[in-house]
């Protein structure tokens, strides 16, 4: 018989549940097309369970992105401290990572047009931008001393949007690893 969950690890475990239920359901339906009550159900849960984990399914969006984020930091800090360094591998990542294009980024266009429709709801996903800017403005410094890091890395955030939406729509004159390039453009010294 396994050991008995603490009150704080059944918690985690369904909201992590309720998470990847949101994930496959958002992929499936987009986030307009999924209901809360069709995420607790997947994940097994009910209605209460959900609530008691998040407020709304935005949230839940938000808390896949975040954990996205997260992931994605992990895994990028691991490929080397400059640019020189990661050139390859980051490269290497970023076409692995357009094999899941489509589910990702239609998750965060999804965020952003709950941003655009509901004000109250832009704070929380300014936060979770705010965030990926942090770590790109961290590589940047690392890189271009000297340089505006913030002001370029919410240029290279914003490129790494669009190119990425170019990329789905044109894969085959858009190269998967397009945002590497344009970033190795911006940092650059001459």
């Amino acid at each position: 018989m396994p050991p008995r969950l603490t009150r704080a690890q059944s918690r985690a475990l369904t909201r992590e549940r309720l998470i990847a239920s949101a994930r496959e359901l958002f992929a499936e339906r987009g986030v307009n097309g999924t209901s809360v009550e069709q995420i607790a159900e997947r994940a097994g849960y009910s209605r209460g369970a959900f609530y008691g984990n998040f407020s709304d399914k935005y949230d839940v969006l938000r808390a896949l992105l975040l954990e996205r984020t997260r992931s994605e930091e992990r895994e990028v800090r691991d490929l080397g401290s400059t640019f020189e360094e990661a050139g390859e591998q980051l490269r290497a990542w970023n076409r692995e990572r357009a094999q899941h294009l489509p589910e990702w980024l239609s998750l965060r266009l999804e965020l952003v047009l709950q941003a655009i429709r509901d004000p109250q709801s832009r704070p929380l996903v300014a936060e979770r931008d705010r965030y990926a800017r942090s770590l790109i403005a961290e590589g940047v410094a690392r890189n271009k001393p000297g340089a505006d890091a913030e002001f370029l890395a919410l240029i290279i955030h914003a490129l790494e949007d669009g190119l990425l939406i170019q990329y789905i729509l044109d894969p085959d004159n858009v190269p998967a690893d397009i945002v590497v390039q344009a970033v190795g453009y911006l940092l650059r010294d001459d």
